[in-house]
């Protein structure tokens, strides 16, 4: 029976590209409604095909899930199409800060209103939220988003999924590239939604210092298997975590024990 407190679960799924290339052989996790969830791994560790999965974008890229089940609101994720993942609320927000660079700011987060086919009212008014949340933005809610600098390209990118309305956000790396203070800075306005607004939000995460900041529960991803799953203030704690999974610098006496049973 399906549990109505989870918002997506994901089971032991497995997933190849070309039915060749395995990416994923083991990623399970769930997110209860009103969580932030971590996915922390080292490049290459399957955070993003994981999310491209969940999003069900692998076949555009003519990757596959050979075996598992992604199910987002109780409803398989793989049966339906992106678009209409994103009209029921799970919106995507893709590595890289794609904008569209030729439009203004304002056009950008326009676009994400017109995506859901939300009326100029509705439209106007999700704006002033979003202006809310990123006042920066509203500064430069006239300038070309080529160029407005990366961290006001990754805000814009997020504001735009925001313009959706989402009741799941699935944000892939949005650290990559900027400086530490907006990285804080994003990650702050991020936890302000999701405490303000009770919006889940599903990041991965290569800076697993910021991420287990700001997240209520994690997976950790290695070799495309989740090896280890629990609370994100228990696992900043654990040295050995940091150490063998993190890439972070612990005691040599150190070694990773029991990190294998998902919890």
């Amino acid at each position: 029976m399906p549990n109505d407190d989870v918002i997506l679960a994901v089971d032991a799924i497995h997933a190849t590209y070309n039915h060749a290339i395995t990416a994923l052989h083991g990623v399970s996790f769930e997110i209860r409604r009103g969580e932030i969830l971590a996915l922390l791994g080292a490049n290459g560790a399957g955070k993003t095909t994981t999310l491209k999965a969940v999003s069900n974008l692998l076949p555009a890229e003519r990757g596959q899930v050979n075996a598992g089940t992604i199910r987002y609101e109780g409803a398989d994720v793989t049966r339906r199409k992106p678009g209409d993942l994103v009209r029921a609320g799970l919106v995507p927000v893709l590595e890289g800060r794609h904008c569209f660079k030729s439009l203004t700011v304002e056009e950008n987060l326009v676009a994400g209103g017109i995506g859901r086919s939300g009326s100029r009212a509705e439209i106007n008014q999700d704006l002033e939220r979003i202006y809310g949340y990123f006042p920066r933005l509203k500064e430069k809610r006239r300038t070309l988003s080529g160029l407005t600098s990366g961290g006001e390209q990754q805000m814009t990118a997020i504001g735009r999924a925001l313009m959706s309305r989402p009741r799941l956000l699935v944000l892939d790396e949005p650290s990559m590239g900027l400086a530490p203070l907006i990285v804080q800075d994003i990650f702050r306005t991020l936890r302000k939604l999701n405490r303000e607004t009770g919006l889940s939000i599903l990041v991965a995460e290569q800076n697993s210092a910021v991420a287990l900041g700001y997240a209520d529960h994690a997976t950790v991803l290695e070799n495309g298997v989740s090896v280890l799953s629990g609370a994100a203030a228990d696992l900043r704690q654990r040295e050995d975590v940091r150490a063998f999974y993190l890439g972070q610098q612990a005691s040599p006496a150190v070694k990773p024990a029991h990190l294998h049973a998902v919890a």
